[in-house]
């Protein structure tokens, strides 16, 4: 059997060390136009997925409601799907 081999040391741990040892994130670092810009372009791609998921699913309302006109006149449909104890309406 063959010995496994330690991994490489990770440096996560070592940026981590350096950005606290700096004291300066990336927040500290960028403009507050900058950060405005940013956060403006959020809420608008943010607004943007609402308004996609808000037309897709005004679609598959329209389709569903069309669906169902369809079969309202489709005779064989209608058949299939009512009851068949006819007592009950004597």
């Amino acid at each position: 059997m063959a010995k496994k081999k330690a991994g490489a040391p990770r440096r996560p741990a070592a940026r981590q060390e350096e950005t606290a040892a700096s004291g300066s994130t990336l927040k500290e670092l960028l403009s507050a136009e900058t950060l405005q810009k940013l956060k403006a372009h959020a809420d608008s791609i943010k607004e943007e997925v609402r308004k996609r998921a808000e037309e897709k699913r005004a679609a598959e309302e329209e389709a569903k409601r069309a669906e169902e006109k369809r079969l309202a006149g489709d005779f064989g449909h209608l058949l299939d799907n009512s009851r068949l104890d006819w007592k009950s309406f004597k």
